[in-house]
């Protein structure tokens, strides 16, 4: 990739993505989305464009993909967590003098093939666990924080397995940058466009103010309830300074969260998804009363059980989002095995935290969210359910039904 590209790659996600601010902090890297080796380049760009913009401090947070794999089959796991416990409190010192925050997801879809899946669960509960306090501000929108992906040749690898091994990267990163609208001479101006139409599409759903979705086709015939005062976002969060940041580049969803206990039915997924390195196919859950009472998979049903079972809010949705089949993430027909890029060539629900997406959420205090019907978990899980044979028809406050996709496209 050449130096020109990586220097247009970076000024967009730190000018779109986090908007990064004068003498603020920056920081690649966290938790288990630990910079590679192989993104050396990529992050010394990051680090003197964020500098050049002003920055204070950045910090850039390394790790190595087999070094993870071989201390969850063989190493000790109580040091491990203690490893996780300073790293969470670093990374809680930085937010606490408002730092920005950018991860590049880029691990190995069969980083843990052939990995005793217990050891694995308890690597992911316990890392989940050591992070919540920090991950509970990132979903209330607390800091800027942001997702992109830069290759790796495993990833590559398993994306492209039909090209000459040499190629792969290369075909990796035309894709990213391609789905990620880093092509244009102007990609800061296509990304200001392209929002203006996601968000123009959450106030078309705000506006139907509907009570409950009913999505049918291909296997899947699922109700989901909403809350009242629930209401539809997409690209844009912002923080309690005003500092407006896109969390996920690329972008194409339009989302908001269910009603805990208002799920019922069974939906089946569409697509592979890739889960600390495990990956999970055929994946179908039913629902009652929200619940999870049964889930199956043609493969990784023991990556699936851990993630269902993690806890009690594990066993329920916090995220519903439309994403149209006509997207250029889904036209581009490729199958990346990187939920970042899956979850918006398909509509997705996600299994477990909700985003707290009703009028006053971000003000409400955890112990009040039951009662006003949004989940709560260690996970937030996203699976693939759109397809060309999926519809879904609104409910609206008045009793009358509206059609919102047909055929896996908006109506409107």
């Amino acid at each position: 990739m050449l130096r020109e590209g990586l220097q247009k790659y970076a000024e967009l996600a730190l000018k779109v993505g986090l908007n990064l601010q004068k003498d603020q902090i920056l920081v690649v890297g966290y938790g288990n989305r630990q910079v590679l080796p192989e993104h050396v380049q990529f992050s010394e760009i990051l680090t003197e464009t964020a500098y050049d913009m002003g920055a204070r401090f950045v910090q850039v947070d390394w790790g190595d993909e087999h070094w993870i794999r071989e201390t969850v089959a063989r190493g000790d796991l109580k040091l491990l967590e203690e490893r996780y416990r300073w790293q969470a409190q670093w990374v809680e010192q930085l937010a606490s003098e408002g730092a920005a925050y950018l991860a590049l997801p880029a691990s190995n879809p069969d980083l843990f093939q052939g990995v005793d899946s217990a050891r694995v669960g308890t690597a992911e509960r316990v890392h989940r666990q050591t992070f919540q306090p920090f991950t509970r501000r990132r979903t209330n929108e607390e800091y800027s924080w942001s997702l992109l992906s830069v290759p790796t040749q495993a990833w590559a690898d398993k994306v492209f397995p039909n090209l000459p091994a040499a190629n792969r990267v290369d075909a990796l990163w035309e894709a990213i940058l391609y789905c990620s609208r880093a092509l244009g001479d102007n990609p800061v101006q296509e990304w200001t466009d392209h929002i203006e139409r996601l968000r123009g599409r959450a106030d078309w759903l705000n506006q139907l103010n509907f009570r409950k979705l009913h999505y049918h086709g291909g296997g899947t015939d699922l109700f989901i309830e909403f809350h009242p005062e629930h209401f539809w976002k997409a690209a844009l969060n912002t923080t309690p300074d005003g500092i407006q940041y896109v969390p996920n580049m690329p972008t194409e969803e339009v989302f908001t969260a269910p009603l805990k206990t208002g799920v019922n039915g069974v939906v089946k997924s569409t697509m592979p998804l890739n889960h600390g390195g495990a990956l999970i196919e055929g994946l179908e859950l039913t629902f009652e009363n929200g619940r999870i009472v049964d889930f199956k998979a043609d493969s990784g049903v023991d990556a699936l059980r851990n993630i269902v079972e993690t806890d009690e809010g594990s066993h329920y949705l916090g995220e519903a989002a439309l994403v149209p089949v006509n997207s250029p993430i889904a036209e581009r027909n490729l199958l990346f095995y990187n939920t970042l890029f899956d979850e918006n060539a398909s509509c997705h629900l996600a299994i477990g935290m909700a985003y707290p997406l009703i009028k006053g959420g971000r003000d409400l205090p955890r112990e009040k969210w039951e009662e006003n019907g949004l989940n709560d978990s260690l996970v937030h899980v996203d699976f693939m359910i759109g397809s060309p044979a999926l519809n879904i028809d609104a409910e609206l406050a008045d009793g009358s039904v509206v059609q919102v996709m047909k055929d896996g496209r908006f109506v409107q």
